[in-house]
């Protein structure tokens, strides 16, 4: 029952962590406006995503503008719209083949074949996570290297917006719940792959009596 439960809970978190790609993908604050040094005007903020930017003005208006060709878009975004939409649909697969093997559920048999149909769930969502972690990283370092050139102007300089820590808490939720999978699978496996032994039957001698080998 506790590996069963353990089982449940890294369901759950592959989930959430699916659900947190989802999220991350979909938002248009990968980067965000850095406000230093002469770059002090508030009154627009810039948001940049990988299917669109917007400007969110200070009075509460904002307008949003998908990119119009995927061609001419950086290679840091191309990569991260391709990962991020196969993470999302591997996460699906992930989803439907680890509820099949399931301790909870009655789909196949409980023995070896289950167990392993188990890990391989755990072990899509491990993969979903570290998929989605390249382009936040890939990101993440555009940010940061652009942030401290000399070369590149204030007004171009960005910063890590919040879909970039919605990724990472959904690429850790995605690795823990895929391992937790994993090793409950593992561990249940162990536990019913014991030989079954058997004594033989007590054979009784001529004069009616048990042998004394048998109690030996």
């Amino acid at each position: 029952m506790t590996s069963a439960a353990l089982e449940i809970l890294g369901l759950g978190l592959g989930i959430l962590g699916w659900v947190g790609v989802i999220l991350a993908c979909g938002l248009p604050m990968w980067q965000v406006s850095a406000f230093i040094e002469a770059n002090i005007v508030v009154a627009q903020t810039i948001w940049e995503g990988l299917w669109m930017n917007c400007v969110y003005e200070s009075t509460g208006q904002m307008q949003c503008k998908v990119y119009d060709s995927i061609l001419a878009l950086p290679a840091e975004v191309q990569a991260g719209r391709a990962l991020t939409v196969l993470v999302a649909l591997l996460g699906l697969v992930a989803l439907m083949v680890t509820v099949v093997g399931a301790q909870c559920t009655n789909c196949i048999r409980p023995g070896k074949v289950k167990s392993r149909i188990v890990i391989a769930g755990g072990a899509i969502y491990i993969l979903c996570g570290v998929l989605v972690l390249i382009p936040l990283c890939w990101f993440a370092n555009i940010v940061i290297r652009d942030f401290y050139d000399p070369t590149v102007p204030t007004s171009k300089k960005r910063e890590m917006g919040a879909a970039l820590y919605i990724g990472w808490a959904a690429t850790a939720l995605l690795l823990f719940g895929g391992c937790l999978i994993c090793c409950c699978s593992c561990s249940q496996r162990d536990e019913t792959s014991f030989p079954v032994k058997y004594s033989a039957p007590r054979r009784p001698t001529s004069n009616g009596e048990y042998d004394k080998k048998n109690y030996v």
